[in-house]
C-alpha cells in the first residue's frame, strides 16, 4: 500500500476516534469538518493537539483568593482537556510586572496569553508584540484596548455590576438612609478598567434612583492588603457618620471589613462589594458584612483558559460564534459594542458569564472558592 493511502487511513481513523471520544480539538481537520465544541468550522491550517498548546494565565497579582480561584478553574480545565496552563504572576500588582511576564511568555513560545489587566493601555505594546508573533490574546476580569486582544471574558456588563453594587447596599438601608445616605467608593486604583466602569455605572444608577445620596470620598488601596487596611481605617475615622462603603475590589472589601473590626465599628456601617466567599466567610458570619457579591471565578478562569487554548490551537472564534466549553456549556461571542467600545472586528468580541451571586449568611457555606 502506498504511503499516501496509509497516511489517509491513519488520519481518517484518528478523526473518527477523536469525535467518538468527545475530543475537542483533533490533531488535523479539513475545512469541511466542524471542530468539536464550535458551531463553525475551525480556521484553515493545522489544528494543534491539546498537549502541544501552551497557555499562560496571568492574574493582576498572586496570593489573592479571587485570582487563585480563577487559576483553579484554569488548571482544572487544562487537565481535563489536556492542554498546558502556566500560572504566572507577581505578588505585587504593578503594570511593569505584567509586561515582564507577557514578554517572558513570548520568549518561551506561548500559544496564548490570558491576562487580567491592571491598566486599560499599559499592556498594549507588549500584547501587540505578542500578537505580531502569532500569539493569541485573551483578557479576563479586566480588559485592555480591544484592538490588542481577541476575546474578553467578562463577568457582566458595567451596568450589571454597578447596579448590583448599589442594590446590595440599598437593600440593607433604612428608609431614611435610602433618602440621604452618605457613602464612599473604595477600590484598587483610578486607572483599572473594570472597577472604574462599574463605579461609573453605579454613579449613574444612584443619580437616577437615589438622588439624595452623597458621595463623601473615593479612595484607592492599589490592591495592597496593608495599604487597603490603612485606607479603610482612615475612611471610618474621617467620616464618622458614613452610612455605606462600596468596595468593588477583592482586596479592598476584606480590608475594609477588617478595618471596621479593628475600630470596633463592625455592624455599624454597611460594607459591601465584590470578593470571593472564602475571603469573606468570617466577616459574613460575625455580622461585619451582611451581604457581598461576586460571580463564579473558577468558571471565569475555566472559560478564559479554554478560549485561550481554542484560539492557540489554531481555531477561529468570531463575533456571533458559539463555543461549547467542557463542564460549563455553550457561550457566545458578543460584539465589543455591548461593553461600550467603538472598535468592532470579526475576530474581537466579548463572552459574558451567565450569572452573578449575592452571598449572605444563609448561602455562603454553599460556595467554596
Amino acid at each position: 500500500m502506498k504511503k499516501s493511502k496509509v497516511l489517509s487511513l491513519i488520519l481518517g481513523l484518528s478523526l473518527t476516534l477523536g469525535i467518538l471520544a468527545g475530543c475537542t480539538t483533533p490533531a488535523e481537520e479539513t475545512p469541511e469538518t466542524p471542530a468539536p465544541g464550535a458551531e463553525e468550522p475551525a480556521g484553515e491550517g493545522e489544528i494543534k493537539d491539546p498537549k502541544d498548546v501552551n497557555v499562560v494565565f496571568i492574574p493582576k497579582l498572586t496570593g489573592n483568593m479571587f485570582f487563585e480561584s480563577g487559576n483553579m478553574g484554569a488548571q482544572e480545565i487544562g487537565k481535563e482537556v489536556g492542554f498546558n496552563v502556566k500560572y504566572d504572576g507577581s505578588p505585587e500588582a504593578a503594570v511593569a510586572n505584567q509586561v515582564q511576564i507577557i514578554n517572558s511568555a513570548v520568549n518561551q513560545g506561548a500559544d496564548a496569553i490570558v491576562v487580567s489587566s491592571l491598566s486599560p493601555d499599559g499592556l498594549n505594546q507588549a500584547l501587540q508584540n505578542a500578537r505580531d508573533k502569532g500569539i493569541k490574546i485573551v483578557t479576563w476580569d479586566s480588559d485592555v484596548d480591544p484592538t490588542h486582544r481577541s476575546i474578553f471574558v467578562n463577568q457582566g456588563t458595567a451596568e450589571d455590576l454597578g447596579h448590583m453594587l448599589v442594590d446590595m447596599a440599598a437593600d440593607q438601608m433604612t428608609d431614611a438612609q435610602k433618602e440621604s445616605a452618605k457613602f464612599a467608593f473604595f477600590y484598587s486604583s483610578p486607572t483599572v478598567t473594570d472597577q472604574n466602569a462599574w463605579v461609573e455605572a453605579a454613579k449613574a444608577y444612584i443619580a437616577d434612583k437615589y438622588p439624595g445620596w452623597e458621595l463623601v470620598t473615593t479612595q484607592y488601596g492599589e490592591q495592597d492588603a496593608q495599604k487597603s487596611l490603612q485606607v479603610g481605617q482612615s475612611i471610618l475615622q474621617t467620616y464618622g457618620d458614613i452610612d455605606a462603603i462600596l468596595c468593588p475590589d477583592s482586596t479592598a472589601l476584606p480590608a475594609m471589613a477588617q478595618a471596621a473590626k479593628n475600630l470596633g465599628k463592625d455592624g455599624e456601617v454597611i460594607i459591601t462589594g465584590f470578593a470571593s466567599p472564602n475571603s469573606m466567610r468570617d466577616f459574613v458570619k460575625d455580622g461585619t458584612v451582611k451581604a457581598h457579591g461576586l460571580w463564579d471565578v473558577k468558571i471565569q478562569g475555566a472559560i478564559s483558559a479554554y478560549v485561550g487554548y481554542w484560539l492557540g490551537a489554531g481555531n477561529e472564534l468570531k463575533v456571533g460564534d458559539t463555543l461549547d466549553v467542557p463542564g460549563v456549556g455553550k457561550v457566545t461571542v458578543e460584539s465589543n459594542k455591548t461593553q461600550g467600545y467603538d472598535y468592532e472586528a470579526e475576530d474581537s468580541g466579548i463572552i459574558y458569564l451567565p450569572e452573578r451571586v449575592v452571598f449572605t449568611i444563609d448561602n455562603i457555606d454553599d460556595y467554596d472558592f
